[in-house]
């Protein structure tokens, strides 16, 4: 009889285990989607911020836009574009930090 409450307990812990591991991938998953959608969010804005610095340029070689509009949009994308390489760069030194761990 305790041979078989030991064996259900252990049943019942490995259960629990294997239910928590379910809820940490689940918790993994989130947060994996949610910095997807950062990063994401991130390269859409500096994209968009390219292609006005690019229309402005254009509108100003046709005499329509001041160059002061035109300076103002490329430094700021510009300095966006850096931002989102060092955070490329950051994401990748991690990344490789992670596989030198030991197992």
């Amino acid at each position: 009889m305790a041979a078989d409450l030991t064996g259900i307990r252990a049943y019942e812990i490995a259960q629990a285990a294997s239910q928590g591991a379910a809820g940490s991938n689940q918790a993994t998953e989130t947060a994996g989607q949610k910095f997807t959608e950062m990063v994401q969010g991130a390269l859409e804005s500096t994209n968009a911020s390219l292609v006005q610095a690019e229309q402005l340029t254009a509108s100003a070689a046709i005499g329509e836009t001041e160059l002061v509009d035109v300076v103002t949009a490329v430094a700021a994308a510009e300095v966006q574009l850096e931002t989102v390489m060092a955070v490329r760069d950051e994401v990748i030194r991690a990344y490789n930090d992670i596989l030198k761990m030991p197992i």
